[in-house]
Formats: structure tokens, C-alpha cells, sequence
């Protein structure tokens, strides 16, 4: 019995040796940065859930935008076919993050961390409203561009701000941020789940208008803002941050701070600091489109009957890939391994989608969490890396600078991914819409029709459709223009 108690006293004098005030403030340090995180990315990941509603609401007609239709298919032979590739919103939603991540950070600096957070509020507020009212798929492309800018803004504006805190800051965004993925996508496929709170699409989006809010909460009264962090006021002319601020601020910090002051960065150097962080980003780039070709470019055509997928309803299944893959995104976002196999996940998934030879739905469910694991294992380490190994004066800029590496990847699958969807869908909708090899018209939103060609090597695509407008875009029909053919329109 001597052995125990010991151990027991030895336990209990360790208890009450820990600082359970350094404890606390280092739980509520990670509290404020998640929550931060998972606001941030929250409405980039509701629109990537509702994606394929965006999409079905515009192009069929429903003026209702309701959720009355989502019925399980007991039986079907042929694909469930859009037009449109939910990839079309997945570009949306990264284009102009991707544009935000190249750009600002060359001026960003000068730009305070409270105006920047009050931009990303007021965007994501917007992309909101303008998706859950919209009339045209032009119109909710628009919104989700909205949530893509504000997205992106926030990323680069956190990551910078980490460099002000400590390494512990980059598991807690990353956490929060995987968080956002797996609660908002459950949020959404709950709300508009027919067995469940059976909302439609545009409620379920308004609901979530609270989130905005939030994010501004988190950061104006809820953060603590270190010292180092350049706070303007209501004078115009504080709304710039001086260009030598972080060395001011060191030199009245002196020997007292930990805080390394940013070097000031000439457009070349930044250019330059670029280069030795390629070896990391191009391998989250590799994982991030990988993902995405398989998420926006291949679920929506893996669907599975009543028997087979869990009596769900075709448009569910859709909802609840996303909800399991942010599941496997928010779980490895806290870990510290990294797998190296998305591309045998891309080849698999490609294969699925055209052969359907996966028995049941709940193979593809665990298959989509392993997908989401090595995802969000490749998002952490990478910029856990950085955090570690980059020189401190130039950290604040790189880690910014690297959020290129998953944006660029992104979008490359959000490209890909619309060709993808269409070489796969087309032939399904040549074999059972094409009685003959002539010009077939179905009507479209906005007045506008859709032409399906015919397989000579002389025609060609009339027109580009983007929402009520025609871009010319004419394509010899062969490969490239049936890949291509879904997006074609004549007046």
C-alpha cells in the first residue's frame, strides 16, 4: 500500500505546483484565436455546402428557394445531371480570396489589424444577404464572392497577426478554423435536412448572419491585443501604419518584449522571401486541389439509391460529404502528421464517380473523413513550419505570403473541376436526352438556352454563359468542346 500513496502524494504535489492561472489564460488565449479562426472561415465553407442548392435553385426554377423536393431515390438508372458544375461556385469562392492572397500582402502592412476586421465583417455580412435573395446564378456567384474576399482577407490578416503571439497561436487558428469546416456544414445539411429542421436553402443562410456579428465580438472586445499591435484613432491621419512602426514599438519595448520587429520589406525582397517557401507551398497546393477536384468536381455525380445510402435524399448526400470531410479536416488540423496520399484519393474518387462500383454510401463516408485528415494535417504543419523556421523579422510577412500555397491549389481544382464534371455528366446526358444528332435545345435561366451540339468537328459553341450574360467562346467540337459544352449558350 506504500507504493500507491506515494504515488497519489506525488500526483497531488505536481497538481498544485502547476500555475492554474498560466493554465487558464492560455485556454482562454486559445478560446479567443479558434473562435476567431472558425468565424473567419465559417461563411467560405456555408457556401461550398450549399453549393449544389445554389446551383439546383437557379437553374430549375424554384423562385420558392424551398427544400420540399429532397426525396430519396428507391431506384435510378441514370445520373442526377446539372449543367453546372458545383466547381463553378468553388471558383467563387477562391478566385478572389486567391487575388487578395497575391496582392495585399505586398501593402497590407500599412493597413491597421481593425480596419481590416471591419471589412471581413461587412463582407461576409453581404454574401449572406445577397445568396439567400438572390434570382440569378450570376447574383449568387457574386455573393459567394463576397465571402470568398472576406474570407481570404481575414486568413492573411490572422496569420500576420500570430506573428505578435506565440507558436501556440497557429494550432489555434488552424483548430478554429477546422471547426468552422465541420460546424458550419453541419449547421447547413441540419437546416435544411428534410427529417431534420427541414429549412430551405436561403433560411438556412440568413440563420447564419449571426456569425459576422460574432466574428467582430471576438476581435473588438473579446481579444486581447498586444501592445506591438499598431491601434489607430479617431484622428485620419493615425488610419496608416507608420512605415518603421514595429521598430518604435521595439525600441520603447526594449529588453521587456519578446516581440522581434519586422523588417520593412522592399517589393523585390518580398518577391525573393517567396522562393524558399515554395518547397512548402507546393505541396499544399498538390493536397488542396486534389481535395477540391474531388469535393466540387466528382461527389455531386456519386449518388446512391435509398438501399444504398442510408435513405438519404440525393441532395443530402452532397451536404453530408462536406459535413464528413471538414469532420477529418477539424480532427487532423490538431495534430502534427501529415499524409502524402491525396492524389491516390483523386484517382479513386474518379473512378467512382463514372464506374459506381462502391456498394454502399458509408464506404465513400469514410473514405471523405480520411480525405478531410490529410488536408487539414498538410493546412497545420505547414504553417507550423513556418512559424518555427522562418527568420522572426520577416515571420509576419511569410506566414501571410504562404497562404498562397492552398488558395493556388484551390482554384487549379476549381478549374479543373468544372471540364471534369462535364466529361463525366455529358455522355449520360447525350444517351438520354439526344435522340439525334441535332442541335437540342433545353431552356435555362435568364431567357438564355443551352445548346447541345452535335459530334461533327465543324460546329462549335456559340457563347459562354455567366448568369444573363454571353461571353463568345467557340470551341471545335471535339474533346475540349464536349468538356466545355455544358457552359455554351446561344440568345
Amino acid at each position: 500500500m506504500v507504493a500507491p500513496l506515494q504515488k497519489w502524494r506525488l500526483i497531488r504535489k505536481k497538481f498544485y505546483m502547476v500555475d492554474w492561472t498560466l493554465v487558464r489564460n492560455v485556454v482562454a488565449f486559445f478560446g479567443k484565436i479558434s473562435l476567431l479562426g472558425l468565424c473567419n472561415n465559417y461563411g467560405y465553407v456555408i457556401m461550398l455546402s450549399a453549393a449544389e442548392d445554389i446551383l439546383d435553385v437557379q437553374q430549375h426554377g424554384k423562385t420558392d428557394n424551398s427544400n420540399t423536393t429532397s426525396v430519396c431515390e428507391k431506384d435510378f438508372t441514370s445520373r442526377k445531371c446539372s449543367s453546372i458544375s458545383t466547381g463553378a461556385v468553388l471558383l467563387a469562392d477562391n478566385l478572389p480570396g486567391l487575388f487578395v492572397q497575391t496582392t495585399f500582402p505586398f501593402f497590407m502592412h500599412r493597413i491597421p489589424f481593425g480596419f481590416r476586421c471591419i471589412a471581413v465583417f461587412l463582407l461576409q455580412g453581404a454574401s449572406y444577404f445577397i445568396v439567400a435573395y438572390s434570382k440569378s446564378i450570376a447574383m449568387s456567384l457574386a455573393g459567394v464572392c463576397f465571402a470568398s474576399l472576406g474570407q481570404g482577407m481575414g486568413e492573411i490578416t490572422f496569420l500576420a497577426l500570430a506573428a505578435h503571439f506565440t507558436p501556440a497561436t497557429i494550432a489555434a487558428w488552424s483548430s478554429g478554423t477546422g471547426g468552422a469546416g465541420l460546424i458550419g456544414s453541419f449547421s447547413y445539411a441540419f437546416l435544411t435536412q428534410p427529417n431534420m429542421a427541414g429549412l430551405s436553402p436561403s433560411t438556412a443562410l440568413l440563420i447564419q448572419l449571426f456569425i459576422p456579428v460574432l466574428f467582430a465580438v471576438a476581435y473588438f472586445l473579446v481579444l486581447n491585443i498586444p501592445d506591438t499591435v499598431y491601434t489607430p484613432s479617431f484622428n485620419p491621419t493615425t488610419w496608416i501604419v507608420p512605415e518603421n512602426h514595429d521598430e518604435k514599438v521595439f525600441e520603447l519595448s526594449g529588453a521587456d518584449s519578446d516581440r522581434v520587429p519586422q523588417r520593412e520589406l522592399s517589393i523585390a525582397e518580398r518577391c525573393r522571401l517567396i522562393v524558399p517557401l515554395l518547397h512548402l507551398m507546393i505541396p499544399l497546393a498538390t493536397v488542396y486541389m486534389a481535395e477540391y477536384m474531388i469535393n466540387q468536381g466528382l461527389t455531386e455525380m456519386i449518388t446512391f439509391k435509398c438501399s444504398q445510402g442510408l435513405n438519404l435524399p440525393l441532395s443530402s448526400q452532397y451536404r453530408w460529404y462536406q459535413v464528413l470531410y471538414q469532420l477529418g479536416v477539424f480532427l487532423s488540423r490538431s495534430s502534427v502528421k501529415i499524409f502524402e496520399m491525396p492524389i491516390g484519393n483523386l484517382v479513386f474518387f474518379f473512378f467512382e464517380a463514372v464506374y459506381w462500383f462502391v456498394p454502399s454510401i458509408i464506404i465513400i463516408f469514410g473514405l471523405i473523413i480520411f480525405e478531410g485528415l490529410l488536408g487539414g494535417a498538410a493546412y497545420v504543419n505547414t504553417y507550423n513550419m513556418i512559424h518555427k523556421k522562418v527568420e522572426p523579422d520577416v515571420r509576419e510577412y511569410s506566414l501571410s505570403a504562404a497562404s498562397m500555397g492552398n488558395s493556388i491549389g484551390t482554384n487549379i481544382a476549381a478549374f479543373l473541376s468544372i471540364p471534369l464534371h462535364n466529361w463525366v455528366d455529358l455522355p449520360s446526358i447525350a444517351s438520354t436526352e439526344m435522340e439525334e444528332p441535332m442541335k437540342v435545345v433545353h431552356t435555362q435561366p435568364n431567357d438564355a438556352t443551352f445548346v447541345a451540339v452535335s459530334d461533327s468537328d465543324d460546329d462549335c459553341c456559340g457563347c459562354c454563359m455567366l448568369g444573363p450574360c454571353c461571353i463568345p467562346l467557340c470551341f471545335p467540337c471535339s474533346f475540349i468542346s464536349r468538356c466545355f459544352r455544358s457552359l455554351c449558350c446561344c440568345e
